[in-house]
């Protein structure tokens, strides 16, 4: 059974940065595509971030030029660097093992919470 678990959220002011991590074990990372998505309250889970197993990466259009997802396969760790962060930013993010070319989800992580103040 694959694990993912998520790190590194927090509570930031507008125009901060953080970096989230999640470590995965229990399959073959260098071998995954990954997600980010995130959940709002009261608005539906919205994918964020993909980076395949070779690196090519697609983001939504609302973090583009600001997140950057990568990749240890070393570490089997997935990465998400958040700079020039926004409060509608502000939610629970979730890492994902994906089938590749889609969103759609193989396994999820539990999430960890993203705070923007004003």
């Amino acid at each position: 059974q694959v694990q993912l678990v998520e790190s590194g959220g927090g509570s930031v002011q507008a125009g901060g940065s953080l970096r989230l991590s999640c470590a995965t074990s229990g399959g073959s990372f260098s071998v995954y595509c990954m997600g980010w998505f995130r959940q709002a309250p009261g608005k539906e889970r919205e994918g964020v971030a993909s980076i395949v197993t070779t690196g090519p990466t697609t983001y939504a259009d609302s973090v583009k030029g600001r997140f950057t997802v990568s990749r240890d396969n070393a570490k089997n760790t997935l990465y998400l660097q958040m700079d020039s962060l926004k409060p509608q930013d502000t939610a629970m993010y979730y890492c994902a093992v994906l089938y590749c070319s889609t969103w759609r989800v193989r396994y999820w992580g539990q999430g960890t919470q993203v705070t923007v103040s004003p």
